[in-house]
């Protein structure tokens, strides 16, 4: 008889389900939020690389050479990882620690014929990539549920047009 009634019972079945569901649901939403912020990121990098190259791309011809010049690099990788060619301030993620993790190069192909600005130009046009390489870092890492050996990587190239 006992079994009976508890069988047809139904009080506390939406307190029970919810009991079942709300770790799954914790789960999903914090994944959820590690993602957006993994996105985020991203886009932060994307949108720095762009600008070094794009401020490589305005520099004179003289002053990127092929063969690259530090105070040109320095001044790219600064404007990549602060905003500035100062490198002054905060860096546009809090733990991107240091310039080493952005790589400047030019390629000049020496095949061509070239016409315009590059007329006449030793070593053709140069294409210059801005590349960075940063660990992620996890919004949930402290409290242990990092994500380590995760990096977030972007690269742009641009033609050099000296102007």
């Amino acid at each position: 008889m006992l079994w009976r009634s508890l069988a047809r019972d139904r009080s506390g079945a939406a307190a029970a389900e919810m009991a079942l569901v709300s770790p799954m649901l914790i789960i999903l939403m914090f994944g959820s939020f590690e993602l957006g912020n993994y996105f985020l990121d991203e886009h932060v990098v994307l949108k720095a690389v762009r600008d070094g190259a794009r401020y490589a791309a305005r520099q004179n011809f003289t002053t990127m050479p092929c063969s690259g010049t530090p105070t040109a690099d320095a001044a790219i990788k600064n404007l990549v990882r602060y905003g500035n060619i100062a490198g002054s301030g905060d860096p546009r993620l809090r733990y991107w620690t240091s310039n080493n993790t952005i790589a400047v190069s030019i390629a000049c192909p020496n095949s061509g014929t070239y016409s315009g600005i590059y007329n006449g130009l030793t070593g053709g046009e140069r294409i210059v990539t801005v590349t960075a390489t940063v660990p992620y870092g996890s919004l949930f890492g402290g409290v242990g549920f990092g994500v380590a050996g995760l990096d977030v990587t972007a690269s742009a190239e641009s033609a050099l047009m000296g102007i």
